[in-house]
């Protein structure tokens, strides 16, 4: 059974447990989509109160959309939720090892490139982000760019893959939890006990608004950030500044036949940058603050990663690194952390990555909710989702996201399903997957936008950037079909066929689309 103590089997990697990858292998308006920009779409309308649920007040439309509460978030803020999605701390403990067995010694190269993709991807992505400010995320973009029926399919595709991550993160979030406080308490609860305590924390900060999950958020971050950081400065006063070797960044270990399956996991340490437009409707002038925000979590992220990973090869040795991570993936950074600090440190990582998971969590929870409230609002899904609470929270979008996860897990553990083995490497496997395919969506949109609009200012930001991002994530979906029974740690058939509801939910937006013209994705405030 996988744990997090450090020297249990399972590696508390993003993707499947037990992998081993081979080292071989303003207030106008502006219409959209067969929409009008004024009359009862305008979202100028004021709301009126409905029904109040667990003891929250919300807003709904009297004859129109409703907008979340403007001018909360700064720069740091908006980053902050993208930066506790992406699980940083979560992220060096887990999927590091999982790299440097791949890749090695170039482990942190890896980790630069994925985030070169993710800037070239937002060189048009933010350049279009000026001509979008709602909540609607991805699916706004491709609305814009290739129209509402297929926006619609889109979010169909995204309703899956944040869902799907959602469950099996969730799953994965209660084993470590239970395992660390046995480990610490001796009291041994079940899996579900903690996903169950947990949500309902992290539903009800979710629907309470930004300000009460963002205190709690800071703390997080803050408290992984510095833990890491005095991680890599143990490691250089032990053993001195040659840690930080290029020796290991050779041709063959980037290149070598581990790439595919390095830089897949590597990408998916940055899937969370969407959140900072997801949050444009409640930032001080979205205009500056979103790709200023979204640079932010790109730069923050990436040198986190780079320089932790380099510091850990480097200290471990370039020769054995990947022997080490592919021998002892769980265990290599608490190990490391203990020979070079003490005990002490070993047991507060232990502790910062399940603190990692809730902080994740929750920015996923906070992000998803207002994707269902953006969702709500243009027609897509019922008008109720679109409803917001006195603080301007989408309450009501974030309580289904709840209920709907728990269901889903519910349904999962109750039956007798391994949380680790079944319901978290089903699910994450097909979030992954769902999300590069929205990603090749919004990079088409872009491309497509700026083409008919014939914006042709910067044709570096208009046209050869997005182009080089789109041939670039066709061939990272290469490499997640490729290797999909790694992501799924060696599930087998069964679950494959879980990736059917890639194209089922694109279709059945489509569908939906086709049926409700009405559908408005694109009326926006600027």
């Amino acid at each position: 059974m996988a744990g997090i103590t450090p020297r249990t089997k399972s590696s508390f990697s993003l993707a499947a447990p037990g992998i081993r990858p081979q080292p071989q292998g303003s207030l106008s308006l502006r219409s959209g989509d067969g929409a009008n920009a004024l009359g009862k779409n305008s979202l100028m309308n004021k709301p009126s109160q409905i029904a109040a649920v667990d003891g929250v007040k919300h807003s709904a439309p009297a004859a129109g959309p409703v907008r979340l509460r403007a001018d909360k978030l700064g720069v740091v803020a908006v980053a902050f939720f993208a930066i506790a999605a992406a699980a940083p701390m979560a992220a060096v403990v887990g999927a590091s090892p999982v790299i440097f067995s791949a890749s090695g010694p170039a482990t942190p190269v890896i980790y630069v490139i994925a985030a070169l993709l993710v800037a070239l991807f937002s060189v048009g992505y933010l350049r279009m982000s000026q001509h979008i400010t709602n909540a609607g995320g991805f699916v706004a973009y491709i609305a814009k760019g290739l129209g509402t029926k297929w926006a619609t399919g889109g979010a169909g595709i995204a309703i899956l893959t944040y869902l799907s991550l959602q469950i099996g993160l969730w799953s994965q979030f209660g084993v470590f939890a239970g395992q660390l406080v046995e480990s610490l308490t001796g009291i041994g609860l079940p899996v579900y006990f903690w996903v169950v305590a947990v949500l309902a924390l992290t539903t009800g900060l979710t629907m309470k608004g930004v300000d009460a999950s963002l205190r709690v958020l800071g703390v997080l971050i803050l408290g992984e950030t510095l833990v890491v950081a005095v991680l890599v400065g143990s490691l250089i006063a032990q053993k001195g500044l040659g840690i930080f070797t290029f020796a290991g960044f050779t041709g063959e270990n980037i290149f070598g036949p581990g790439l595919g399956i390095s830089l897949l996991f590597a990408f998916a340490c940055f899937t969370s940058f969407e959140a900072t437009v997801v949050f444009a409707e409640e930032a001080k002038n979205p205009r500056r603050t979103i790709p200023r925000a979204a640079y932010l979590v790109i730069a923050f992220v990436g040198v986190f990663y780079a320089v932790s990973t380099w510091a850990i090869g480097g200290a471990i040795g370039i020769d054995g690194i990947q022997a080490v991570a592919t021998e002892n993936p769980s265990g290599m950074i608490f190990d490391l952390a203990e020979a070079s600090a003490g005990a002490w440190l070993s047991v507060a990582m232990q502790v910062l990555v399940v603190t990692s998971f809730i902080a994740m969590l929750l920015g996923l929870s906070n992000m998803f909710s207002r994707y269902l409230f953006a969702l709500g609002r243009s027609g897509a899904l019922p008008a109720k989702l679109s409803s917001v609470s006195n603080s301007g929270a989408p309450s009501l979008a974030g309580l289904v996201n709840s209920l709907v996860v728990l269901a889903v897990i519910s349904a999962f553990l109750l039956a007798g399903a391994d949380p680790l083995a079944t319901v978290f490497a089903w699910f994450v496997a097909l979030g992954t997957a769902g999300f590069i395919s929205i990603l090749l969506l919004t990079s088409a949109a872009i491309l497509a936008y700026f083409a008919k609009n014939r914006i042709r200012d910067n044709l570096w930001v208009t046209v050869i950037a997005p182009a080089l991002s789109l041939l670039a994530f066709i061939v990272v979906a290469y490499l997640t079909l490729d290797n999909y029974d790694v992501l799924l740690g060696g599930a087998g058939d069964v679950a494959r066929w879980l990736l059917l509801g890639i194209p089922l939910f694109f279709v059945a937006g489509l569908v939906r689309g086709t049926q409700k013209p009405t559908i408005n994705y694109a009326a926006e405030i600027v």
